[in-house]
């Protein structure tokens, strides 16, 4: 205690300082008007107090005009500033409570501190025309008087008030700001307690200066972690609204396109599976996984200008004649025009558009001719292609995978991108029970 006695006007000075500082910065923190206005009061007014502390000290004893006057106006701004700071931190609990959704409201108890306060601030207006708190000898030194222990009851009193506050809602809080806060009460009251006895330190003034720096400092620290927390929940919501959409869009995609394939009575699922085979001949291509996903949604919408396309056409029983095929020739530009208004995934009007084109040109409706057609298009190609030949039609039924798998191969370079119609035939070899090929059950 006599090293702190030597050097409390030094530790003053340095704690004045660290409390603006760290004031300052909890200024530029994300906390609400209210709170940042409690920290910023109560951090000035604990740099304030330390620094007339500090004067009280040198001028005490000083029997000059300006020693005279500075001992009385030091003296009443620490007794001032410990009411402004208690003011400032029951603002800064009220504010915390009232904006933490488990409680909601501003309690009671800390009403009632207001009105402690409050009285405390007249009293210690009186105690400066009375003496009631303290007095100045013929030396311009400071004493206390009879009734100065009401100057520590007042306070006292508030300290204790705030901390079965901050006890009472201990698991609402966080659990740094609860410890914090915890200290920030019980410490100055440990502090009055052995100033009482130990006259001639600054202790609780001490205390009250360094547990509102560590409050501004937590606060901050604190701040940054909600605010971490926060963008990090705004991320999940932002994925899961992803999720979400892309389901919906896929769900979407999918009764438009069971509506279209219902309208031919041979080709249930039809489109499903295309865009199934699409997706795996992507994955296998070594495509990324969102790659893959716009190559099935383009796959499972490759159809939709069949809606275009009269039902006794569609449905015909037997072969087409050439005015018929060439009606349902036009499906490929009407899907087109259908879905080139999804203009946030043109990839989907490609597919549709081009898909029937072949490799060596000879396809439609554009004749395009190898790296010309767009990739997704020569993709959906193979995939339609093997569909169409492993399903029901009405003058045939699903033709053995050997006939399939040896169409494919003559297609390679003509028909078919022969890197694709490879990692097809790839598959059909994996698949040896024939599992790729219309489910009578499943696609009904």
């Amino acid at each position: 205690m006599e090293f702190l006695r030597v050097h409390q006007l030094n530790l003053m000075l340095v704690m004045a300082g660290i409390c603006i500082a760290v004031t300052v910065f909890g200024t530029f923190s994300h906390s609400s008007k209210r709170k940042k206005l409690s920290l910023l009061v109560m951090g000035t007014s604990a740099a304030l107090m330390m620094i007339a502390d500090r004067f009280a000290y040198i001028y005490r004893g000083d029997e000059s005009t300006t020693g005279f006057y500075m001992v009385r106006v030091c003296n009443f701004l620490v007794f001032f500033f410990v009411l402004v700071i208690q003011h400032s931190s029951n603002w800064y609990l009220s504010d915390m409570c009232q904006n933490t959704e488990e409680i909601g409201k501003i309690p009671m108890r800390l009403r009632i501190n207001e009105v402690i306060l409050a009285v405390g601030v007249i009293l210690l207006i009186i105690s400066q025309f009375t003496g009631l708190y303290y007095t100045f000898d013929e030396s311009n030194r400071y004493q206390r008087s009879s009734a100065y222990i009401i100057s520590y009851i007042i306070p006292f009193c508030v300290w204790v008030i705030e901390f079965s506050v901050i006890l009472h809602f201990r698991k609402k809080i966080n659990r740094l700001m609860f410890y914090t806060l915890a200290v920030f009460t019980v410490c100055p009251i440990i502090a009055a307690v052995m100033q009482f006895f130990m006259y001639g330190l600054s202790l609780n003034n001490i205390a009250i200066v360094a547990m509102t720096a560590a409050l501004c400092v937590v606060e901050i620290i604190s701040n940054g972690q909600e605010l971490t927390a926060a963008h990090e929940r705004e991320k999940e919501l932002l994925v899961q609204e992803q999720k979400n959409m892309h389901r919906m869009v896929m769900q979407s995609a999918s009764a438009l396109a069971s509506a279209i394939d219902a309208k031919d009575k041979y080709t249930h699922g039809h489109s499903r599976r295309v865009a199934e085979y699409s997706e795996m001949i992507a994955e296998v291509y070594g495509k990324t996984d969102g790659e893959c996903r716009d190559i099935y949604l383009a796959g499972l919408l490759h159809d939709v200008g069949k809606i275009g396309i009269p039902d006794n056409i569609i449905n015909k029983d037997g072969r087409l004649t050439d005015e018929e095929f060439a009606v349902i020739k036009t499906h490929p530009a009407i899907g087109a025009g259908i879905l080139k208004k999804i203009n946030i995934a043109p990839f989907i009007s490609i597919g549709a558009h081009f898909h029937h084109e072949r490799y060596d040109g000879k396809g439609y409706p554009e004749g395009l001719k190898g790296e010309d057609i767009p990739e997704i298009a020569r993709i959906i190609a193979v995939a339609d292609a093997y569909d169409a030949m492993t399903s029901k039609r009405s003058y045939r039924d699903a033709l053995p995978q050997e006939v399939v798998r040896s169409e494919i191969e003559k297609g390679k370079g003509t028909q078919f991108d022969p890197k694709f119609a490879e990692i097809m035939l790839g598959l059909m070899d994996r698949d040896t029970d024939y599992q790729l090929q219309q489910d009578d059950v499943y696609d009904v």
